[in-house]
């Protein structure tokens, strides 16, 4: 098997799990504190795909934290094809998320002003939200080119 950085088993890949895991949970918590976050499906819609990602990658950090304790890679070709399905599929759900909220973010802040209008809209917290949905994106796409890369590799 190649060694990836990113690699399921490896501490790089559990550094990447951890980040993933960390920035999900982190963009959840920004948009649920925001006040007034519910006045669009797309921030519901990135709390559900933030949420599922954060669930999907702290799984996937326990079974690198145990292939890291056991000193053993994780070679086997079923495993990894469902780590390559589950990342992509996440992948995909999360950028889709993150970019509808952007969109609607956009629109509240350039095109109709609303974010000047009402001040309890909580503008900022909405798009730190966002910001971390697309960093745990970019670690997620990271994490999934990988494991495809080992995918092709394994015997």
């Amino acid at each position: 098997m190649k060694e990836v950085f990113g690699s399921p088993g490896k501490v790089s890949g559990l550094v990447l799990r951890i980040g993933q895991f960390l920035s999900a949970g982190a963009s959840c918590g920004a948009m649920t504190s925001a006040p007034g976050f519910s006045v669009s499906t797309a921030f519901c819609y990135l709390i559900a795909s933030m949420g599922i990602q954060a669930l999907w990658t702290f799984v996937l950090a326990c079974v690198d934290i145990k292939a890291i304790r056991l000193r053993r890679g994780l070679q086997s070709r079923t495993l990894v094809s469902l780590f390559a399905v589950g990342d992509w599929v996440t992948s995909i759900v999360s950028l889709g998320a993150a970019s509808s909220s952007a969109a609607v973010m956009f629109l509240f802040v350039v095109d109709t002003e609303l974010c000047n209008i009402d001040q309890n809209l909580g503008c900022n917290m909405i798009e730190i939200s966002i910001a971390l949905a697309f960093f745990s994106w970019f670690l997620l796409a990271i994490s999934s080119h990988a494991v495809l890369w080992v995918l092709a590799s394994v015997e």
